[in-house]
């Protein structure tokens, strides 16, 4: 049955890393590690990257940082944290169609350029054994990306270049977390 550290288990605990297992889903390799800076406060970064071009030409190629610091209710890498993220992300990507995205038609056009974004998240750590945890956490806020248009999915006529706002969900992890002490 999971557990919480206790705050004497995560005393030892000044560094984990972590896949988050919602991406892996999207065949996107990713990483983060997370660096206690305080009894309360850590330092997340993580990083994520995609390829691949699937069948159709269909796409989600992209290269994201996000770091994020978080504050953590009773101590670090224990029970509920709530955390400000920044992030950057270039992006490739055709045929798919997103909930929530300002891009209009990505289902039939592909979008390549860049966001920036910031917004604040919270979660959930609980303890799996010495080594291993697991992680649940969400956020919200608000990107600007900058982007060009091309005509097809494949390498299309250039329509246009624009930039569009965003505001909503900007994470979202269920990631397994190795402890290293």
């Amino acid at each position: 049955m999971p557990y919480c550290l206790t705050a004497q288990d995560t005393q030892q605990s000044s560094f984990v890393l972590k896949s988050n297992l919602l991406s892996d889903v999207t065949t996107t390799m990713n990483l983060a590690g997370e660096v206690r800076l305080s009894d309360q406060f850590t330092l997340d970064a993580s990083f994520s990257y995609n390829p691949w071009t699937f069948s159709d030409n269909k796409k989600l190629k992209h290269l994201r940082f996000q770091p994020e610091l978080r504050y953590w209710a009773e101590s670090a890498y224990s029970g509920h944290f709530f955390g400000f993220h920044l992030g950057y992300m270039q992006y490739n990507t055709s045929g798919i169609k997103f909930p929530f995205t300002p891009l209009t038609d990505m289902k039939n056009s592909r979008y390549q350029g860049d966001a920036y974004g910031a917004g604040f998240s919270c979660g959930y750590v609980w303890r799996l054994s010495n080594r291993l945890n697991l992680e649940a956490s969400v956020g919200v806020g608000y990107a600007y990306l900058d982007y060009d248009r091309y005509d097809c999915k494949a390498c299309g006529e250039y329509i246009e270049s624009g930039s569009a706002h965003y505001f909503g969900p900007t994470k979202a992890a269920l990631s397994l977390i190795y402890v290293i002490k």
